[in-house]
């Protein structure tokens, strides 16, 4: 069946409106004929960056109505988006009890995830107050968790922590495992840059990083209709050239692991769109006595794994995570960190050595 896609958008659609964002080292342009269509949300400021060439290439549109899919659905999250399949693309449509039971945006995307095309529902807004930004959460984080699917890199939950001598530790763990508070913890020890305190992206790098602008913290007050709370708070963030991931993000070293910042924070509030060279990597679990025990291989993959956000539903895409971890493991030493929620357990990890 032919895509709904077309061909790769034209240099006087690109040059038209178009904005662009760079999230765990994928670019992502947004075109359009206005200039409101590809406004940032609030979140994604810090990311702006400028590209000549894009990962993914989106085409904004605003259409009179969203008639209810017909294609064969993949995965439902069973709030605010779904996932069909039909020949060449993807659509996944977003959905919201006070839009409407219809949906309002969708998005078809091609199964490499280079080139997708973006339709924002007129009709689903009539009368209401509601102002959604086209890559407002989660069509953010699914259209990049998605591309990661077709390179050497993969989201994890985890907070990501660089030290003045450009040191990073990635501590992950399953919610309420304790990455806010290891994140408040080592902020309030030393001077240290916080790339995310929940999300981070981690991929081999085989090409120099982007660049980003510095940016100022921004407060995020927007939220889609389909989040659970509206968060008021302000994140947490700091210019490249002040930090030391920001450093690290200058050198010439390439085919290195780095984990990355991403927008999608927790409740500390922290994302960054630096990165840094990953050292060690530490399982956070409750426990006592603040005990650090090396991993092997194959219990790293499976814990790891276990914290991962890939799209299950496709076994190309568990197989090519696993893969990914298992190369990742090889590189880099993972630790069980059984920890106490207190100051120690910060002292033993900064004297920790492998």
């Amino acid at each position: 069946m032919k895509s709904t896609l077309g061909k790769r958008l034209s240099e006087e659609e690109r040059t038209s409106c178009d904005v662009g964002f760079v999230v765990g080292g994928v670019s992502v342009r947004l075109a359009s004929t206005a200039a409101s269509a590809v406004a940032l949300v609030p979140s994604l400021e810090p990311f702006r960056a400028e590209t000549c060439t894009a990962d993914i290439d989106v085409r904004i549109e605003r259409t009179a109505d969203l008639c209810s899919p017909k294609r064969r659905r993949l995965f439902d999250s069973g709030s605010v988006w779904s996932l069909y399949e039909d020949g060449l693309e993807f659509q996944f449509d977003f959905c919201a009890p006070a839009l409407g039971g219809q949906p309002y945006k969708r998005l078809f995307v091609d199964k490499q995830f280079h080139q997708a095309r973006l339709q924002m529902s007129e009709a689903c807004f009539i009368g209401t107050d509601y102002a959604v930004g086209p890559m407002e959460y989660p069509l953010d984080e699914l259209l990049i968790m998605y591309r990661l699917t077709q390179e050497k890199a993969i989201e994890l939950h985890g907070c990501g922590i660089v030290r003045a001598d450009g040191t990073g530790n990635l501590f992950v763990g399953h919610s309420g495992a304790g990455k806010s508070t290891t994140t408040r913890f080592w902020t309030a020890r030393e001077e240290v840059e916080v790339l995310s305190d929940d999300r981070i992206i981690v991929r081999r790098d085989h090409k120099k990083q982007v660049p980003h602008r510095c940016c100022a913290p921004v407060r995020k007050d927007n939220e889609n209709c389909g989040a659970d709370k509206e968060q008021k708070q302000v994140l947490r963030l700091r210019a490249p050239s002040a930090s030391p991931s920001g450093h690290a993000a200058q050198d010439d070293k390439t085919n290195v692991i780095r984990m990355y910042g991403t927008p999608w924070h927790g409740e500390a509030m922290y994302a960054s769109p630096n990165s840094a060279p990953l050292a060690r990597i530490f399982v956070l679990e409750h426990g006592h006595g603040n005990m650090i025990t090396r991993l092997t291989p194959s219990q790293a993959v499976a814990e790891l794994f276990a914290r991962a956000f890939v799209p299950f539903h496709r076994h190309e895409y568990v197989e090519s995570a696993l893969t990914f971890l298992e190369e990742v493991v090889e590189e880099i030493p993972v630790y069980r960190y059984a920890f106490e929620p207190n100051e120690a357990a910060v002292e033993v990890v900064a004297g920790f050595r492998d």
